[in-house]
């Protein structure tokens, strides 16, 4: 899922989105709720009318976002009072509220509210912060039910990087049922082996009738294994934010535009892509793009590396269905140079 922050996928509209066979974004409840405000967007007929996208929306529900202020917000049994980065305004975030809002966007997969504990915390602190999740998950269900709420709604498995705590909060979050499962708290600073090791583990013990959504990770190696063992679904930034910074992703590896290597090379940023960008441009073109800070630069490279992950995602699934996925997941790392 692309990540579409402010209602908009930074720098595409939404028909190049639908070119690119992407079939579901995602929108982010904190910065929506902030501004414009969900009562306006709800006003004006939900978010998929507002940012004119007909396609699904998944919301997360701003905890991320809010705990990550650190200095500007305070946990409570009953929510979360914080500060906007923008103005300083205070605001008090409930599991409810949450929900009221991701409804009012008319979101169709919403996110329980939960505590996303940074990686360097003790473990009395993340088991505190699990039992919390646990009942602002129990209570963010109440509210979808109450609410009639369309759509689908996902628990999040908390528990930091201590296996029987993570599967604490997953047989809790089962126990209360939803409709999807979303593993929480990775990629936030651990090293990638152990952020691997506690994958693998969480997901021997997941039941497989149900999606399951890794926040917040999209590196190609990172997804290819993670698919491995079972995951389901994907958001990062990556994508977007590396192509408006001049990182371009091909089956090869990563393409750093600005580089002097590129100055005259009149091939596309990877041969066989079928994009936009890649049917009709050089990397000498690219690259003078970027140095010249033209907006054209963001827009042609975030075009490629959607179209770069959407193919990466079709091409596991198709390997998934005819059962070469393990030569499909060989044949990419020995291929895929890192650096």
């Amino acid at each position: 899922m692309p990540v579409g922050t402010k209602a908009t996928v930074k720098a595409v509209p939404p028909s190049m989105l639908k070119e690119l066979e992407i079939s579901i974004i995602l929108g982010n409840t904190y910065h929506l709720f902030l501004r414009p405000g969900h009562e306006l967007i709800k006003k004006l007929g939900g978010l998929h009318k507002f940012m004119g996208w007909d396609g699904p929306i998944l919301t997360d529900s701003g905890g991320f976002q809010v705990f990550s202020l650190t200095n500007l917000r305070k946990i409570k049994e009953e929510g979360v009072e914080f500060r906007s980065h923008i103005d300083g305004t205070k605001y008090f975030l409930t599991p409810e509220l949450s929900i009221q809002a991701q409804d009012a966007f008319g979101a169709d997969v919403k996110m329980v509210l939960d505590e996303c504990p940074a990686y360097n915390v003790d473990r009395s602190y993340i088991e505190k912060s699990l039992e919390l999740t646990t009942r602002w998950a129990k209570r963010s269900k109440d509210e979808w039910v109450r609410l009639g709420s369309n759509g689908l709604l996902f628990g999040i498995i908390q528990g930091g990087m201590h296996k029987d705590l993570r599967l604490r909060s997953m047989d809790q979050l089962m126990e209360i049922g939803f409709n999807g499962y979303a593993i929480g708290g990775l990629s936030v600073g651990e090293p990638k082996e152990e952020m691997y090791d506690l994958l693998t583990h969480l997901m021997e013990n997941l039941k497989p009738d149900k999606p399951v959504y890794l926040m917040g990770v999209g590196e190609p190696e990172d997804i290819l294994f993670a698919v491995q063992n079972g995951v389901d679904m994907f958001d990062c930034v990556i994508p977007t934010r590396n192509g408006r910074n001049g990182r371009l992703y091909t089956y090869e590896g990563r393409v750093t535009i600005k580089q002097a290597r590129y100055f005259d090379d009149p091939e596309p940023v990877e041969k066989g892509c079928d994009c936009y960008t890649c049917r009709n441009f050089s990397r000498a073109y690219l690259r003078h793009l970027y140095l010249s800070n033209e907006i054209l630069a963001s827009y042609l490279n975030t075009v490629h590396n959607l179209r770069f992950f959407m193919r990466f995602m079709r091409d596991m699934r198709d390997n998934i269905k005819n059962s070469t996925f393990g030569e499909f997941y060989a044949s990419f790392l020995n291929n895929y140079d890192k650096g």
